[in-house]
């Protein structure tokens, strides 16, 4: 089985959970377990329905190509996540009370299912490349959906701490490089 890619993916589709958890925690907005979990489910809804896309792809190609097709998007997905200036998570990290719409320094509920939608679509291209690499589909949810719990709850928790650290002020550019890594490993693995 493919432990180091199922760990090092629910790493790097979480990174960007990190920098948001730190944008709340600097602005002292609360981030309740039950919002947090939702966060979490959210993601892992999405990486399953992305896994299970990517894996019919070997339905229609052989192993061997469905493997090298997956990991090349892996690199090519890190390539674009270090590349581009993605709007929504800067936006989300500037403007913390964007999603707290009734503006008392607690997602709710309703606001964290708004904001795990946003934040799942992270796991959208990665569990495509993930499934056509032929990984398993469990281990990889259950991998995204721990590493989006604690790491919001890490990142909210400690907040003003860690936004000064690398990994708050890289964590986009940490998870790119997170991703290339995982598509070159697994290019190797075949």
């Amino acid at each position: 089985m493919h432990w180091i890619t199922i760990i090092l993916i629910g790493i790097a589709a979480n990174l960007d959970n990190l920098g948001i958890g730190l944008a709340y925690g600097v602005k002292n907005m609360r981030i309740p377990v039950l919002s947090n979990a939702v966060i979490a489910i959210m993601s892992m809804i999405v990486t399953y329905v992305a896994v299970t896309a990517g894996s019919t792809v070997i339905a229609y190609i052989s192993a061997h190509t469905a493997n090298l097709l997956g990991s090349l998007l892996l690199c090519v997905i890190g390539v674009w996540t270090i590349m581009s200036n993605r709007f929504s998570r800067k936006g989300i990290m500037s403007n913390a009370e964007l999603f707290d719409e009734d503006k008392n320094y607690v997602i709710s509920f309703r606001e964290a299912s708004t904001l795990g939608f946003v934040l799942s679509a992270n796991c959208l291209a990665g569990g495509i490349a993930i499934g056509a690499n032929g990984i398993s589909a469990i281990w990889t949810v259950l991998s995204i959906g721990t590493f989006s719990f604690l790491s919001v709850a890490i990142g909210s928790h400690f907040g003003a701490l860690l936004t000064k650290t690398f990994i708050g002020k890289y964590s986009t550019a940490i998870s790119g490089w997170l991703l290339i890594i995982i598509g070159v490993f697994e290019i190797f693995a075949i």
